[in-house]
Formats: C-alpha cells, sequence, structure tokens
C-alpha cells in the first residue's frame, strides 16, 4: 500500500511516498525555501504560498519516479490540512484534494502535529501511549499520545514557541536565519555558564512553558556588551549562545519531568519520552533528554534529523495510519490555520499563546 504525503505549511514544499511493508520511506524530497526567505530575517507567507504554487507539481513527480511508482499504485494521498500559514496549506490541500478525486482514492486531512507525533513510529515499532515533547518553530508542548487522533495535552507555551526563541535569540545576536542550527554551532565553543540567563516557570508547579522573558534577557545582555557601533565580539557571541542554549535546555528538561511525574500516575502504561519538531534535532538537547529518560527508567526516541524538520513523509506516515483505522476525509475538508491536536486542553493563558 503506497500513500503520497504533502506538506506545505511553512516554507518547506514536501512530497513523500511511504509503503506499510518492507522499506516504509520509498521516496522523500524536500525543497527549502531559505533563500528566499533569508533576506527577510524570517518566513513571509505570501513568499511562501506563492513557492509551494511554483513547485508542488515538481516535487511530487520526483517523489513517485524515486520511488518508483506512478499515480495508479497510490492507495490514498495525505496533505498537511493544518496548523500554518493558511496560503501554503491551501496549496497543498487542493492539489491532495484534485489528485483523490481524479484517481477515486482516500483523501487524509493530517494534521500537522500528528505527523511530528507519529513519525517516531515510522521508523521503528513504539507502542500506545507514549509522551512527546513536541518543540518547533510554532508550538511547545508536552503531550500523551494515547494513539492515533487521541492526543492529551499537558502542557504549552504560553507565550513564544521554543523554535522562535532560538530563531528570535540569533537575530538578535546577528547570526540571520534560521537561528537554530547557527546556536547550536556556536555553542559547541562557549561557554553556556558565563550569563546567568533566566529560566522562566523553572520548578514551577505544571508543564507549560515561557520562552519570552528569556528572548528579553539575552537581548539586554547583548545590548550591554555591544561596542560604540553596535557589533558583539566573536567570544561573547559564543558565550551568548552557549548560554541560550543551555537556558532552553533546562526549561525543557523541567518541564518533561514535571510531565513525567504526570505520566507515572495516569498513564501508568506508558514506557517512552519521545521527542519531535524542528528543534528536536538539536543534538544537546537530544542528549539532556535521553538522560532525563534513563533516570525515569523510560527508553528515549527520536526521529532522525531528516525527520524532525518539516517533511513529507511524516504526513504521508500519518495519513497511512489514519486509512489503517478508516479515518479518511471528504473533499470538502477545510483547511485550518489553528488545529489544536487536544481540543478539550484547556486555553492556556499568555501573550502570544499557541493553540
Amino acid at each position: 500500500m503506497f500513500i503520497l504525503g504533502i506538506e506545505t505549511s511553512c516554507d518547506e514544499t514536501a512530497a513523500a511516498v511511504v509503503s506499510d511493508v518492507g522499506e516504509r520511506i520509498r521516496a522523500n524530497i524536500v525543497l527549502s525555501q531559505l533563500a528566499e526567505h533569508r533576506p527577510y530575517g524570517g518566513i513571509v507567507p505570501e513568499v511562501a504560498a506563492r513557492a509551494h504554487l511554483d513547485h508542488l507539481d515538481g516535487i511530487i513527480a520526483r517523489a513517485l519516479a524515486a520511488a518508483g511508482i506512478g499515480m495508479g499504485d497510490l492507495a490514498g494521498v495525505a496533505a498537511t490540512a493544518g496548523p500554518g500559514l493558511i496560503g501554503g496549506v491551501f496549496v497543498g490541500v487542493m492539489e491532495a484534494k484534485a489528485i483523490a478525486l481524479a484517481r477515486h482514492i482516500p483523501f487524509m486531512a493530517v494534521n500537522h502535529l500528528e505527523g511530528h507525533a507519529l513519525s517516531p513510529r515510522l521508523e521503528a515499532p513504539l507502542d500506545f501511549p507514549y509522551l512527546l515533547l513536541l518543540v518547533s518553530g510554532g508550538h511547545c508542548q508536552l503531550l500523551v499520545v494515547e494513539g492515533v487522533g487521541r492526543y492529551r495535552r499537558l502542557g504549552t507555551t504560553i507565550d513564544d514557541a521554543v523554535g522562535e526563541a532560538f530563531d528570535k535569540g540569533a537575530k538578535l545576536l546577528g547570526l540571520g536565519y534560521p537561528g537554530g542550527p547557527a546556536i547550536e554551532r556556536l555553542a559547541l565553543t562557549g561557554d553556556g555558564a558565563r550569563f546567568p540567563l533566566p529560566r522562566p516557570l523553572l520548578g514551577r508547579p505544571g508543564c507549560d512553558f515561557s520562552f519570552s522573558g528569556l528572548k528579553t534577557a539575552l537581548g539586554r545582555q547583548a545590548a550591554s556588551l555591544a561596542d560604540a557601533a553596535g557589533a558583539l565580539a566573536p567570544r561573547d557571541v559564543a558565550d551568548l549562545a552557549a548560554s541560550l542554549q543551555a537556558a532552553i535546555g533546562d526549561c525543557l528538561i523541567d518541564r518533561a519531568a514535571q510531565a513525567i511525574a504526570l505520566l507515572r500516575a495516569s498513564w501508568p502504561a506508558a514506557k517512552s519520552l519521545v521527542v519531535a519538531g524542528g528543534v528536536a534535532a538539536n543534538a544537546a538537547l537530544r542528549r539532556r533528554l535521553a538522560a532525563l529518560a534513563a533516570g525515569r527508567g523510560l527508553a528515549f526516541r527520536a526521529p532522525p534529523p531528516s525527520l524532525c524538520t518539516d517533511n513529507g513523509a511524516m504526513i504521508a506516515w500519518a495519513g497511512l495510519e489514519r486509512l489503517r483505522l478508516g479515518l479518511v476525509d471528504g473533499l470538502d475538508f477545510a483547511p485550518r490555520p489553528r488545529w489544536p491536536l487536544d481540543p478539550a486542553a484547556a486555553p492556556a493563558r499568555g501573550a502570544g499563546v499557541k493553540a
């Protein structure tokens, strides 16, 4: 059974083919738009949507060719239907609907976050339930994954997502976009203990996150070190990058530890801590989370870095998992700019709350 997956929720135009037998990922093509957005220091929604329109047909053709199949071999087509930049989401959803209609195959509208949540199951078996730390440019959440389509949110950010904190921190340090990889590279040569940046909500009850104050503190520290022209010494930049990464890591570990305590009480069958999303590619954070899991008697799982950032394979796999359960969608499904994995979760309070 071959499933085509389409991902256009942000600044990657991606398509993939996965199978339910043998080698699961038969093709996974991702076209990055970094060059288009770098001059602006971030993602411009209109630029992203137009790039998806220009390239999606070609990316799908490349994925099918790499998989060695044609449209007639597909058992279904899945597309990210939200959350995300709505212009780009529309492009992918309409393409998937057209394929489903023309080929008379099922269409699966996939929540982008569910794609991340289920991505570790693409690489190797992983039993439900498990604890998921979902960390990306737009989201930072702790959830219990009870099954396909069944999620319980334990905590979320009350302001910035962790990926935003990395990107905005990099911008403050003059490192450009995308910021996460630049911060990680510089942190390898920096002293993470030099600057006592705050750890918002550290030790507080609950599992929510906050990164806005950390970003502000970084900006003030950088301003205090800058010369008359506003430039920072290379050593200061490296130490600030390392200090930022250390502070973010402390916050993630503290909140994940709180979530593990809740997991033990209410989901005793859960045996794994999983991290997914773009920030999950950060090797230092992976090591710290692996150590936390081992210390709490949990297995640790993370997708390979190629499946942490946005990609079509995770969307195709989520579509396959949903198709197995008969969870298909009509062609009248409306794309959603906001789409929480746990609609029953109590609203978080804070400036810029992410659903």
